[in-house]
């Protein structure tokens, strides 16, 4: 066999000196967290490795954070809640504050309408979060075969399409080693598995990385990879399925009781009354008997032993909870109706907010927009600036909505009814004690001012008996108050 040459010139060829230096930096990758992964669980100078006693993996995999995402109820809720609170409501890309539409904004739209980003987005944020990170392939017009997926992109271009992939199914094939250069430790290519909508079958895209858009949450010290959201919480995840399913295994086996066989100590069975026990044992078991012929023998239930899996799961998932900085009525989904706790709410609220601002933002919208300009997809804004923004998270309920209208109007009465006007001003009651803006009270003020344009002056005669029925009004009052005390 011909031995493959390494060397042009008395020179290693460069293409052989970046093959081996990105194999030693994966073989590192993996060296270091094979190393990390020894040594959790261990105590007692190495002699007790909790891990291994209680069944932890040491070494998670993407497959193993999928597998836990889809089959368990607990770590789709970590997953799924702060996305969908997230991406909740409507949310643009604005160029002005004005009403006139730019055309930045027109050909968003547009955009959107097409490629529907926020269902989109909220796929990418669920996707990133189940591995250490995320992509986002950007289907551009000058891709006319596979091979195209390769080559960087020149020139304006159109978007046809945008398509999420998790870590699991778009490996990074090729790193920037070259120092010198700016993406310097950042990924060049990609190895993405594209499979057909049945599932059936997949085929795998060499893809330029100006082709992606690279997701990352919560990252360290590398800012390729982030932590998956599952990694800090995957033992008590795993704790919630030994209590759980223990539980129901033992409820299986104990809420239907056994019994034992007591032989009377003067009855002498033969082997085919033996054997007929046994038969009726049996089909009393698989639910092909209810009745039981005995003779000499007397059946005695034994004592059934089910606990409660309550305070034990509760417990997992106050740690989860602490970790994940979900509150636990969010994350067991009792943040409705009366269990709702209002400052549970109020912090949840500014939780998502702030992930708004730290990371569906910064970290996916404005990469994508940004992307977008850059290859002419869209125009560039007059200013070069522009806005990302969503629904207010603090809007009142309609609910809530009518319980302030109710208390306003019972605020309102009593200082009618009790002449107030003459302590606090109108506008004054408004604003301090209504909670009205200075618009909302302007605008109050200028309909009282049309309401009392539009009524009939009132006789002097009309006055005189508007002030005598109030004058009787408040005699009555007075009286009943006498009669009450």
């Amino acid at each position: 066999m011909e031995r493959t040459k390494e060397k042009t010139n008395g020179h290693a060829d460069p293409q052989t000196i970046e093959a081996l230096q990105q194999r030693i930096h994966t073989l590192s990758m993996i060296t270091a967290r094979a190393t990390l992964a020894t040594r959790l669980g261990l105590s007692y100078g190495n002699d007790r490795d909790i891990y291994q006693a209680l069944g932890y993996k040491l070494d998670l995999t993407w497959d193993d954070y999928y597998a836990q995402y889809t089959r368990q109820d607990a770590a789709k809720a970590i997953i799924d809640r702060p996305v969908q609170a997230t991406w909740q409501g409507e949310f643009g890309v604005l160029e002005a504050k004005d009403d006139k539409e730019t055309q930045f904004e027109k050909a968003w739209k547009v955009l959107d309408d097409k490629l529907k980003f926020k269902a989109k987005f909220s796929r990418l944020d669920r996707l990133t979060g189940i591995g250490d990170y995320g992509i986002l392939l950007l289907g551009l017009d000058d891709v006319k075969r596979k091979e195209d997926y390769l080559q960087p992109v020149t020139g304006k271009r159109k978007l046809l399409y945008i398509m999420p992939f998790g870590s699991g199914h778009a490996k990074i094939s090729k790193w920037e080693s070259r120092p010198a250069n700016e993406r310097y430790g950042q990924p060049l290519t990609y190895d993405i598995e594209v499979s057909n909508a049945e599932g059936t079958s997949s085929s795998t895209l060499r893809v330029h990385h100006s082709r992606v858009i690279h997701i990352v949450d919560n990252p360290l010290e590398n800012e390729v990879k982030g932590t998956p959201r599952l990694e800090a919480v995957f033992n008590r995840l795993k704790d919630i399925e030994k209590v759980i399913g223990g539980s129901a295994e033992m409820f299986w086996r104990g809420a239907r009781p056994g019994y034992q066989a007591k032989v009377d100590p003067d009855y002498t069975m033969t082997q085919p009354q033996i054997d007929d026990l046994q038969n009726q044992i049996d089909e009393y078991e698989n639910n092909l008997r209810r009745i039981l012929k005995l003779e000499g023998v007397s059946m005695d239930s034994l004592e059934m032993q089910v606990a409660s899996p309550k305070d034990h799961v509760d417990i997992q998932i106050q740690m989860i909870s602490m970790v994940t900085g979900i509150p636990k009525r969010i994350l067991t989904g009792s943040e409705r109706g009366e269990l709702s706790s209002g400052q549970d709410k109020s912090e949840w609220l500014t939780w998502v907010k702030n992930r708004r601002g730290e990371f569906a933002e910064p970290v996916i919208v404005r990469p994508f927009v940004d992307r977008c300009i850059e290859y002419g997809i869209l125009p560039k804004p007059k200013n070069g600036e522009y806005s990302v923004e969503w629904e207010d998270l603090f809007s009142a309920s309609e609910k809530e909505k009518a319980e302030v209208g109710k208390i306003r109007a019972g605020a309102l009465k009593d200082y009618v009814t009790q002449n107030a006007t003459y302590i606090i001003p109108p506008e004054a009651f408004m604003k301090y004690f209504l909670g009205f803006d200075d618009d909302a009270i302007s605008q109050i003020q200028e309909m009282l001012e049309a309401v009392k344009a539009e009524e009939p002056e009132v006789t002097p005669e009309e006055q005189a008996m508007l002030a005598e029925e109030e004058r009787q009004r408040q005699l009555l009052e007075q009286q009943n108050q006498k009669v009450n005390e």
